[in-house]
């Protein structure tokens, strides 16, 4: 079979494809795709690999060979699966692959704002420290995660990854319940709940029509005061602007943002244009350690040999 993938640059250099190159009998790999040409590049071809193109209907109804979509991330959003079912085409997505480096990551980012790091880290580049009476500088808080509580917005394999390591700091766990639900099951709180207990939460659910600017002016206003928001999941789970917002406000402590509505953010954005030190912004790297990518080309390939040998794996459809 022939197969394309159609933004191999999403996923970085130094990657190693024998795996995969191995079970198709060509593979075209192209860094990016502009709209206009993904028609024609997928025409030809059985399988189509891909992170982030969009595929709609349109194109899936000009590729008569088209038997498999493989995506090398969990989101499926940028998939027409209404009709990629209608047409007996098979979709699958990866898995699991980016636990460890999502966990890292919140954490580390985490650390970073409790423990006041850049602050102090430029207050001695500054020559703070140089002219102090005493030994160490205490200027900025400094804050122990075992003393905190930690709400859980979506428990799926990074949310479960998360809370596991929160609990190893000492930090009492809170997995929120599915918001707009009116019944949490046992082991779950209630949504709003979290929000008034939190010291920190974490994002890790799908954007939804229900989970569009899940935060916003009024989630703000039910959280702490110090609480510390970081979302490595969807941009679009926050409104940038009432973040802003809160951020200035004193109405929450900090965030740490690792996803924009729009990315890469070529129109802006409002947390871009924002200048305290109580917000770290990174380019969507949560999930990118160089493990991390390979076990996504792996997971790719096991897909791949499980379509072709009649087997079902990660399947959405």
């Amino acid at each position: 079979m022939k197969a394309v993938f159609l933004d191999y640059a999403t996923m970085g250099a130094g990657l190693d494809l024998t795996a995969l190159e191995s079970l198709v009998s060509e593979l075209a790999l192209f860094d990016d795709t502009s709209g206009g040409d993904v028609a024609s590049r997928i025409a030809d071809v059985e399988i189509v690999f891909t992170n982030k193109i969009r595929l709609t209907r349109e194109l899936l109804e000009c590729s008569p060979k088209l038997k498999f979509i493989a995506l090398t991330a969990t989101g499926t959003d940028n998939i027409d699966t209404e009709c990629a079912k209608q047409r007996g085409i098979g979709v699958a997505n990866i898995r699991g692959y980016c636990t460890q480096s999502v966990v890292e990551h919140v954490f580390g980012v985490l650390l970073t704002l409790t423990h006041s790091l850049n602050r102090y880290h430029n207050s001695v580049r500054d020559g703070a420290w140089q002219q102090s009476t005493e030994f160490c500088m205490l200027n900025y808080p400094v804050r122990e995660l075992s003393a905190m509580s930690f709400g859980i917005v979506g428990y799926g394999s990074l949310g479960q990854g998360v809370a596991r390591f929160a609990r190893e700091f000492g930090a009492r766990v809170l997995v929120s319940a599915r918001p707009g639900s009116d019944e949490a099951p046992d082991d779950r709180v209630a949504f709003d709940e979290v929000l008034a207990a939190s010291d920190v939460v974490s994002l890790h659910c799908p954007l939804t029509d229900a989970t569009r600017n899940l935060f916003g002016p009024e989630q703000f206003r039910a959280m702490k005061n110090d609480a510390i928001l970081i979302n490595t999941a969807r941009g679009g789970l926050i409104d940038s602007q009432a973040l802003v917002d809160a951020l200035t406000s004193g109405e929450i402590a900090a965030a740490a943002i690792d996803v924009l509505p729009n990315e890469p953010p070529v129109d802006g954005d409002p947390l871009l244009d924002y200048e305290g030190s109580n917000l770290i912004v990174t380019p969507h790297i949560a999930w990118a350690t160089d493990k991390a990518r390979q076990n996504a080309i792996d997971e790719l390939a096991e897909n791949t040999r499980a379509f072709l040998d009649g087997v079902e794996r990660n399947r959405i459809v």
